[in-house]
């Protein structure tokens, strides 16, 4: 069943209940209308008959009552509408006028009234297929009075009330079903529009620019926009993935063209001498390092900036040691590197920071001069490398993160422009940042940290209490 017709059959079954409730409140009110004035004009019947009974009682026991003249007790079957009349003696023996035939129906506590003389009684009773409305008054020392009136006309009225009602919620609930399913279609027309083009832009799932137009200042209109912010996110996800992809496609041309005809030359390896052939080997397998470290750059870069699900406390100061021993060794005596690192444990995953900080060492070994120093100092969970070379041009500053980005000086050394892209990602992945800048009297230097807090170590190896 579809929200409008739920909205529709929602106010249909509100408007039911209400009206069902108004049509039972009427006809009980319009009931005890009409029962009360059959009740009053009941009493204004046998007020006057109970005092001529007690008039004629007066005179002695054994003297018949006659109810005095038939205008007082109505003619005919059951009296109608003047009312019908019977006298209960004390000891509840029923007798009728002399014009009157058929006994009413007497109760146990009609004949206790009539016993004590006082009190009243009201009921329905049917005799002989007729309606009547039974009253019962104390006579005194005569003992009681009944008075009788059919309920024909009442009944009559109160069906046709009762019809009315039924009509009248009939027609209430029908127009109720036609009313809700306007309201209902007017009120779901924004968002019918709403889905027609959300269904628009999920049909075309090439063309990320779409966006939804946003004209309404209220829940709807904040919809669309949240749900723009989500497709502008999409589109810049979208764009990262396509750069990514042009910038690797673009990377990987280079080594696997310089592969390819270095394959080509080796074909005719007789004609080449030794000492060609055996540079050719060696430029071969530089060139598919070279192209392994791109693809594992690139698998890196994919990988995003979400993190992994399970993370592990790292010894961060361990990884730092144990990379700087790593980037020691393959600088020989290039370049040498001062560290200060304290004990420190962060919360993340060990290879990918691995990955990042070997990124961050090579970068700073393979800048620095001949000789030269690198100062790695790992403190308050940060962790900064400082090296002593020429340092980043202005320009380059803001862009030095990019993937794929090289500078003009960089564009003449192997690499591909992704170890400082790598660095930030995992930086980011784990709630930390990266920052880049020149340092005071040359070089660059850069900060990373991995986590937005960390845990100092004791000399003991334990964490320390906060």
């Amino acid at each position: 069943m579809t929200l409008r017709r739920r909205i529709a059959g929602t106010a249909s079954l509100a408007v039911a209940l209400v009206v069902l409730i108004v049509a039972i409140g009427v006809y009980v009110a319009v009931r005890s209308q009409l029962r009360g004035e059959v009740d009053d004009a009941l009493r204004d019947r046998a007020r006057p008959v109970a005092e001529l009974v007690q008039r004629e009682a007066a005179f002695g026991p054994g003297r018949p009552i006659g109810f005095g003249p038939p205008e007082m007790h109505g003619p005919g079957r059951f009296g109608g509408a003047q009312g019908y009349v019977q006298y209960l003696s004390p000891d509840g023996s029923a007798q009728l006028p002399p014009d009157e035939a058929g006994a009413l129906p007497v109760s146990d506590g009609e004949r206790a009234i009539a016993a004590s003389g006082e009190g009243e009684a009201l009921r329905d009773v049917h005799v002989e297929g007729t309606h009547l409305r039974l009253l019962t008054q104390g006579a005194g020392a005569a003992g009681a009075v009944q008075v009788a009136r059919p309920l024909n006309e009442t009944d009559a009225v109160l069906h046709r009330v009762l019809w009315i009602l039924v009509a009248l919620g009939a027609g209430g609930v029908a127009l109720a079903a036609v009313l809700g399913e306007g309201v209902a279609r007017s009120a779901l027309a924004p968002i019918r529009r709403f889905t027609d083009r959300t269904e628009t832009i999920a049909a075309t799932p090439g063309d990320p620019t779409q966006r939804i137009d946003v004209e309404r200042d209220d829940e709807l209109g904040r919809l669309a926009a949240s749900f723009n912010t989500t497709l502008d996110a999409l589109e810049r996800s979208v764009e990262a993935q396509r750069q990514l992809v042009a910038d690797a496609s673009h990377e990987l041309r280079t080594p696997i063209a310089s592969l390819r005809a270095n394959i080509q030359v080796l074909e005719e390896e007789d004609r080449l001498s030794p000492a060609d052939r055996e540079a050719l080997r060696v430029d071969i397998v530089a060139e598919l390092d070279e192209l392994t470290a791109l693809v594992a750059d690139v698998v890196e870069l994919a990988r995003g900036a979400k993190p992994e699900q399970v993370h592990d406390d790292v010894r961060l100061d361990l990884i730092v040691s144990a990379q700087i021993d790593r980037a020691q060794r393959r600088a020989g005596a290039d370049a040498s590197f001062q560290a200060q690192v304290e004990p420190t444990v962060v919360t993340g995953e060990p290879e990918r920071i691995s990955r990042a900080v070997s990124n961050l060492l090579d970068n700073a070994r393979r800048w620095s001069p001949p000789g030269g120093i690198v100062e790695v100092q790992l403190r308050n969970g940060r962790l900064t490398v400082r090296d002593h070379g020429p340092g980043f041009e202005p320009g380059d500053l803001p862009r030095v993160f990019e993937r794929f980005y090289r500078s003009d000086r960089a564009r003449a050394t192997p690499g591909s422009g992704l170890g400082l892209a790598i660095v930030r990602q995992a930086a980011e992945a784990h709630g930390g940042s990266a920052e880049a800048q020149n340092a005071p009297g040359g070089g660059a230097v850069v900060h990373v940290s991995f986590t937005d807090s960390y845990e100092p170590l004791t000399h003991s190896g334990q964490a320390e209490e906060p």
